[in-house]
């Protein structure tokens, strides 16, 4: 029980009735569940990283569903234990089996889905496929969500051929795409800069009326830089706006960094400046980026003027940002 009251971060934790435990677990000697008077999600995390590292995942079952009943819900960080060690992922079958006799509802479903993003995060392709085939079997309802994290991972690598089989098993399953997962193809197919992939990967969007969210229209803007037509890069900006979508961060990026490499510096500040003031961590991001760039392209004359307007606004700049700031400007000097 040491152990666990080593990991707990709750200064105010104090031990609590062990919990009852089925008979059958990995560990001979499984560990007692030790809870805090206001457990947290990250509370959670640290007794089940602690619970798995000792291969008891009778505990790691009981934690799961606990942590529901308390709502604290799982994280990224719920199955940190697996890591990209042979010893650890050996593990799999045993943690496998544990949850797939969870609660029904939320708290199996949650688990595995979290494990999922787990092993695909670890580029465990198979184990993760394996884990969707455990989560069926044992009756938790299957949707969009548990391939997200599957779907991420092929199309980032590019293979599409496995992405589609993918796919082919999620319909096996009465499973239907979502926006996220088409997003995610569309997005592979933009970052290549392959506009006809794209737009075949955006006419099955429409077809099946899905509409477009703020990622879609990342991945557009994308697409349109790393293809070279800027001009309906920001036109779709435009576009954004018209329609009520809110871009991200990202989106702004992608525009200003392709208009500086073209040499259109003074256009990427004005655009800027024509968002500017609805988002100050926005406008921070967008001044920052435009400012780097012009350094970077040697353009000095124009990335002065633009810090100038930083330090003007009252944005907060980066430590290398400050430094050309205090060099360049004629405020400083």
């Amino acid at each position: 029980m040491a152990f666990l009251r080593k990991v707990a971060r709750n200064p105010r934790s104090a031990p609590a009735v062990a919990a009852a435990r089925p008979r059958a677990s990995t560990n001979p000697n499984p560990t007692p569940i030790v809870i805090c008077d206001e457990p947290t999600s990250a509370y959670y995390d640290d007794l089940v990283n602690a619970a798995g590292r000792h291969g008891d995942f009778a505990t790691v079952r009981n934690l799961l569903n606990k942590r529901v009943r308390d709502g604290c819900f799982n994280t990224g960080d719920t199955f940190k234990f697996l890591t990209h060690t042979e010893t650890s992922l050996s593990a799999l079958h045993d943690l496998l089996r544990a949850l797939s006799r969870l609660d029904r509802g939320f708290p199996g479903k949650s688990a595995f889905d979290a494990l999922i993003a787990r092993l695909c995060r670890l580029g465990r392709l198979e184990d993760a496929l394996r884990a969707v085939e455990t989560m069926a079997s044992a009756g938790f309802g299957l949707n969009a969500v548990t391939f997200h994290p599957i779907l991420n991972l092929l199309t980032r690598r590019g293979d599409f051929e496995e992405a589609r089989r993918v796919v082919g098993l999620m319909r096996d399953h009465g499973v239907p795409l979502d926006l996220t997962a088409h997003n995610h193809f569309l997005t592979a197919h933009c970052f290549r800069g392959d506009l006809a992939s794209a737009a075949r990967a955006m006419e099955e969007i429409e077809r099946e009326g899905l509409g477009a969210d703020t990622r879609t229209y990342d991945a557009l803007v994308l697409g349109a830089c790393r293809a070279g037509k800027v001009g309906a890069a920001v036109g779709l900006l435009g576009r954004m706006e018209e329609e009520g979508v809110s871009p991200l961060y990202s989106t702004h990026v992608h525009a200003i960094k392709a208009m500086v490499k073209r040499g259109w510096g003074e256009q990427a500040a004005e655009l800027v400046r024509v968002y500017g003031g609805r988002d100050r961590a926005l406008d921070r991001e967008n001044y920052g980026v435009v400012a780097s760039e012009l350094i970077r392209m040697k353009k000095v004359g124009e990335a002065k003027r633009v810090v100038e307007e930083m330090a003007e606004k009252g944005l907060i700049m980066g430590e290398k940002l400050r430094e050309f700031y205090r060099s360049n400007s004629s405020a400083t000097n």
